[in-house]
């Protein structure tokens, strides 16, 4: 065999043509949705062929998942710390609602891999998919019930004021073909209307928790 087919070092070679699949696939899942991405359209983004790209992955739905876990496994340990830490109340929902729009913005994708299998495969999402150490919210519950002590917030749930946060960071971007449609926005206002999130949310959510 003639060495110089051979690349210097096929565990870097297999490496970078596993990040150029990556990003390919990432770029046009964001863009796209896993219906509208193709698996031609990848290999041609990652600069390779159709024929080493189902070597890698034999189906769009298997590299769906890689690139939707990977995002997934990145963001919880940074949603652990911002849940968990010792921060002030008001600075920490300020940074937990920057982050997490701006994660989901991103990742437009990644909430609907979440509903989808939730519904189709609860069992396997929360056994393989779903890191096994998430993010524990009793720090932030405690928060709350001593700033309600305080007379710094009005009388609530905890847990309702967590959901009611992360509802208003997500479903937005979950449902964004149905609010263009209601809205009647085109393409550049839904894109503007989704980037004023960050301060809408903040706004709305400081303006409901407090007295």
């Amino acid at each position: 065999m003639d060495n110089t087919t051979m690349p210097d070092n096929p565990s870097r070679e297999s490496d970078s043509t596993e990040q150029r699949i990556f990003d390919a696939a990432h770029e046009l899942f964001v863009q796209k949705g896993l219906d509208g991405a193709k698996m031609q359209e990848i290999a041609d983004r990652a600069g390779i062929n159709k024929a080493l790209l189902h070597y890698y992955y034999r189906s769009k739905e298997k590299l769906y998942e890689q690139v939707a876990r990977a995002v997934i496994n990145r963001a919880i340990p940074v949603v652990q710390e911002l849940i968990e830490s010792e921060d002030p109340f008001e600075e920490k929902i300020t940074r937990f609602i920057d982050f997490y729009i701006e994660l989901v913005s991103r990742n437009p994708f990644v909430p609907l891999f979440v509903i989808t299998e939730l519904n189709k495969h609860p069992d396997r999402f929360f056994e393989t998919i779903l890191p096994k150490h998430l993010p524990k919210p009793q720090v932030f519950f405690r928060q709350v019930e001593e700033e309600i002590a305080r007379g710094n917030l009005r009388p609530m749930k905890p847990q309702h004021a967590l959901v009611n946060i992360v509802s208003m960071c997500i479903f937005p971007f979950v449902a964004k073909p149905m609010i263009r449609i209601v809205l009647g926005l085109d393409q550049a206002e839904i894109n503007t209307f989704l980037a004023e999130r960050k301060t809408e949310v903040k706004e709305f959510v400081f303006r409901a928790i407090k007295p």
